[in-house]
């Protein structure tokens, strides 16, 4: 009578999640492929969980054991809780985890990186580099210095990056549901950041009132000059209206680390129209939602995610094989 773990996640950078669930169960790890997954799941009875493959039905059908699944993540947009409660599965994620996620930087951080990527000509200053040509001035860009920062949802991320900003130099405004108190931070409503930001940043959790906030009337309402950074959830953008905006000239970029569909196939994300546009437009920048992956953000999930299922199943009954 034992606990048989299933784990897809690389833990080789943080050997104490292995230790949690050393005395607990039994621990497997698998790629965190979903035909892999689907094929092994129904053996075990706690899931470890890479957020890259969706916990839906499908999966779920698989899986007539499982009672335990531990994300370490803060989003769970890849979770289908109906299913969940309807199989009394207990699912446990770090989105409330605030003493352990106050403490993640990263995801702003990567807002600011892909802000500065965009609007100095990194990737193509990069790429001319390596080819000898030293074309200063033909990638000049602009400075932050003086320029207004949006923030769309003032909450932890939010608030970190109207720091950041403001070691930039830059005037910071923000919408919230709520009235917030931050320092430096000017609280506006909702066509007051659109019109005045210089650059938009998102920091919305996806629900049904952000699902396609950002839309065409949206975009009608920002400068030409603006640019906008989503390190949120794809579809908080409706991702028609961005590259309508982006074609005609009615924003100057976006670079995302989110889009709709990051669990598509590779061949499937390679024709995604966003990426697609990307390819032969400098004007978006995309990358692979690499904001909270970090050493340190991943080792701090992981751990405590695996402390946390092993704290859990020490506390249930046994399972029979």
């Amino acid at each position: 009578m034992t606990w048989r773990i299933l784990n897809t996640l690389d833990l080789s950078g943080a050997p104490e999640a292995v230790t949690a669930f050393q005395g607990v169960g039994e621990l497997t790890s698998i790629p965190a492929d979903r035909e892999i997954v689907l094929d092994q799941i129904g053996k075990y009875d706690a899931y470890h969980a890479s957020a890259s493959v969706r916990i839906d039905r499908e999966l779920l059908e698989y899986a007539p054991r499982l009672r335990l699944i531990g994300s370490p993540s803060t989003g769970t947009d890849h979770i289908d809780f109906d299913e969940l409660r309807a199989r009394s599965i207990t699912c446990l994620d770090i989105a409330k985890e605030y003493e352990l996620i106050n403490s993640f930087t990263a995801t702003s951080e990567l807002a600011f990186g892909l802000l500065l990527a965009l609007i100095r000509n990194i990737p193509q200053g990069k790429k001319a580099a390596e080819k000898g040509a030293w074309l200063r001035e033909a990638l000049a860009g602009f400075q932050l210095s003086g320029k207004t920062l949006g923030v769309l949802g003032l909450g932890r991320l939010g608030i970190i990056s109207s720091r950041i900003a403001q070691g930039f130099g830059m005037r910071v405004i923000a919408h919230d549901v709520r009235n917030r108190d931050v320092e430096g931070v000017a609280m506006v409503d909702f066509g007051s950041l659109l019109n005045k930001s210089d650059v938009l940043t998102v920091h919305l959790h996806l629900n049904p009132t952000t699902d396609g906030l950002i839309d065409s009337n949206a975009f009608r309402e920002m400068k030409r000059t603006a640019i906008i950074i989503n390190t949120s959830r794809g579809r908080i953008i409706q991702e028609e209206a961005l590259l309508e905006a982006l074609d005609r000239g009615q924003i100057a970029g976006a670079a995302l680390d989110v889009i709709d569909g990051e669990w598509l196939s590779e061949a499937q994300l390679f024709e995604h129209p966003l990426i697609n546009y990307a390819r032969d437009h400098d004007n978006l920048l995309i990358v692979p939602h690499i904001g909270g992956s970090t050493v340190e953000s991943i080792y701090g999930a992981r751990v405590f995610m695996a402390r946390k299922m092993a704290n859990v199943i020490r506390s249930w009954p046994r399972q029979a094989n």
